[in-house]
């Protein structure tokens, strides 16, 4: 005896590089849901495009299935990533050490003696 599913399986369509809303459109359509982690507000997205998505494109899942995308950044939004300190640590004093005032020696000439 075989047993059939009665939510047929869909292909998984290629949402990168689609508007937020087009791709909400284009998985709607296919029976799927679309779910951003990064954009909870992903029914008010409009302009962001898709960089990313989990099922990939051309895989067969069941209908109602989840479909993951993360979204561009837009100007202004994100985060720089992970700052972590510099090891080791660069000289204290800096440029300003090594520079002096125009028509001035540096002070480690003037502890040497030279001009």
């Amino acid at each position: 005896m075989r047993l059939v599913s009665e939510k047929p399986d869909v292909r998984v369509p290629r949402l990168v590089g689609l508007m937020a809303v087009d791709a909400y459109e284009t998985a709607r359509v296919r029976g799927l849901s679309l779910h951003a982690p990064d954009r909870p507000d992903l029914r008010v997205a409009v302009v962001d495009h898709v960089v990313r998505q989990y099922p990939r494109p051309g895989a067969q899942v069941p209908r109602e299935s989840t479909v993951y995308v993360w979204f561009d950044f837009g100007e202004g939004e994100g985060d720089g990533g992970i700052r972590e300190p510099r090891l080791p640590r660069p000289p204290l004093g800096g440029p300003r050490r090594e520079l002096a005032e125009p028509g001035e020696a540096p002070p480690y000439c003037a502890a040497a003696g030279l001009p």
